[in-house]
């Protein structure tokens, strides 16, 4: 009988970090060699404005996506110091912020789960990931990204433990000072930001979300995602838009305006543009979920074609409507990634951001740390405004949802 096939032994070391925690972030990550020690792939990028988590998971994935395109079926040893990670990837803690669940659900899913491990390493055997790290963050600053440079090869590392050989007893918990994660995200014991934030967290940031106006398709609650037609506004949907511009511009706070580039969106976020005399800045990751088959359909019409995959979809953030490329939870990835950089280049600045109805109830589920099928629990309606405030410690704060009181 012919031996089984054994991928190659590698060693992923990877980090992240952030400046400011929220703040301009960056990951690092390396593959070794695990029999030699020699750096095979050096990984880095900087990510805009992210946490500390975010930053190290991303590192991960980083690091585990290099592994697998040397070897799909290598076997892989992870060494980070961030306790967090390494504990929660392993099993042994719950991944309980919205913003880290996507981001351990796509490190999980790149090699077979028997084929990894996860051992926590002090942060002095770590410094190539970390360097990488902080390479890619001094390379964001200056407004580009990491690119490697020719290095030596690194030495061996002989201190560290073989893919095989288990972490010595009690180093798991080496580490002190970590807190587990609150639901909010922020590390038990910080300060957090609510009604009653601190003074000295400064000015936060203010995302003022408009879902665009009426269309064609929204009376009859047709499904319209980024796939479909692209209908612009109906002339309801331009009188809300007005009225919308005329309340914003009345509170004459807003300094920014960004929208989805759907034309729905575009058309509403100009009218208020145009009022306050700014510019319609584009964010890609604002557009609506792609609803596959589902596009143009009513509920009901979902429900007798495509009966099993719309149940699928309502019971599981995984699940993609009918010919669908999106999730619920790749599109939290790519909204947290949207409303990252919004924050990272209008700090401290009221920002209009004109989008969908699954953006914006996204970006409120994810400030509330609620789980991803809250977004089926909350109304929205055309032309309505929510709020929502960062503060610079990385919490957030509702302040507004649903509000249609300009349009009475």
């Amino acid at each position: 009988m012919a031996d089984p096939v054994v991928g190659a032994r590698y060693v992923v070391e990877a980090d992240g970090g952030s400046r400011g925690n929220p703040g301009p972030a960056g990951y690092g990550a390396v593959v070794r060699d695990a029999d030699t020690g020699q750096v095979l792939v050096e990984a880095a990028e900087y990510i805009g404005h992210a946490t500390n988590n975010v930053a190290e998971y991303r590192g991960l994935i980083a690091g585990l996506k290099a592994a697998r395109d040397l070897d799909p079926d290598a076997r892989v040893a992870v060494r980070m110091d961030s306790k967090l990670v390494v504990e929660q990837m392993s099993g042994r803690w719950q991944v309980k912020h919205p913003d880290m669940r996507p981001l351990a659900a796509e490190a999980r899913a790149v090699l077979p789960a028997g084929n990894v491990t996860y051992d926590w390493i002090p942060r002095e055997r770590n410094k190539t990931a970390d360097r990488l790290a902080n390479e890619a963050m001094d390379a964001g600053r200056q407004g580009r990204q990491w690119e490697p440079a020719p290095r030596p090869a690194a030495p061996a590392v002989s201190t560290a433990p073989a893919v095989d050989e288990p972490l010595p007893a009690g180093a798991a918990g080496a580490v002190t000072g970590v807190g587990a994660v609150t639901a909010a995200g922020s590390v038990a014991g910080a300060p957090r930001a609510g009604w009653a934030a601190p003074a000295d967290l400064g000015t936060p940031t203010t995302l003022v979300l408009l879902r665009h106006g009426e269309t064609p398709l929204t009376p009859y609650k047709r499904f319209s995602g980024s796939t479909g037609s692209d209908p612009g506004l109906s002339e309801k949907g331009r009188w809300q838009a007005e009225r919308a511009a005329d309340s914003l511009a009345a509170r004459g706070t807003v300094q920014v305006v960004v929208s989805s580039p759907m034309l729905r969106t575009r058309q509403t976020a100009e009218a208020t543009a145009r009022r306050l005399g700014l510019e319609v800045l584009i964010e890609e990751g604002l557009r609506e979920l792609d609803f596959g088959a589902w596009e143009g359909l009513t509920f009901a019409e979902v429900m007798e074609r495509h009966p099993d995959d719309l149940t699928t979809w309502l019971g599981s953030a995984k699940a993609k409507p009918t010919g669908s490329t999106e999730s619920l939870t790749t599109l939290a990835q790519r909204v947290a990634q949207a409303r990252d950089r919004i924050v990272a280049r209008h700090p401290g600045k009221t920002v209009l951001v004109v989008s969908h109805v699954s953006p914006i109830k996204t970006l409120v589920r994810l400030a509330l740390g609620a789980p991803p099928d809250a977004v089926h629990r909350m109304e929205l309606s055309a032309a309505s405004l929510c709020a929502v405030q960062y503060y610079s410690d990385g919490n957030a704060s509702l302040r507004l949802l649903n509000d249609t009181s300009h349009l009475r």
